[in-house]
């Protein structure tokens, strides 16, 4: 990770999963519309611009959860994975949230990913409220 990255608390990550969800789920449907049009057409379908203009929509969406501050990890795009940087026992984790969760309650390391993921220490559910 660089030196520049904004680091959440859980309390801060839980206050842009408003926005957070609504941008996964446009990546989600944008994506199954690819697919669906993918099935539809068969080969040639990076020649089809349909494609392009959707692939394009999923980079800006992918840039807007940049922007907030946190990345997108779900590559099979089906369930909608999101990573917010944070420091968790002195060390630099990420945040983990899913778009079936109501909120964000998990981390894990860098290195050990989604499979990695283990409940976020009450302490820090109690960094930054007032």
């Amino acid at each position: 990770m660089t030196t520049d990255l904004k680091y959440f608390t859980p309390a801060e990550a839980s206050k842009t999963l408003p926005l957070v969800r609504k941008i996964v789920k446009d990546i989600l449907d944008t994506s199954r519309e690819m697919r669906l049009i993918a099935d539809e057409i068969g080969s040639s379908v990076e020649k089809d611009p349909r494609i392009q203009r959707l692939a394009d929509d999923i980079e800006k969406f992918m840039l807007e959860l940049e922007e907030i501050g946190c990345f997108f990890k779900d590559w099979n795009f089906s369930i909608g994975l999101v990573d917010f940087p944070a420091i968790i026992e002195g060390k630099e984790v990420f945040l983990c949230w899913r778009s079936d969760e109501d909120d964000i309650l998990y981390y894990h390391e860098i290195e050990t990913g989604f499979a990695g993921r283990k409940p976020i220490p009450a302490p820090y559910f109690n960094e930054g409220r007032n």
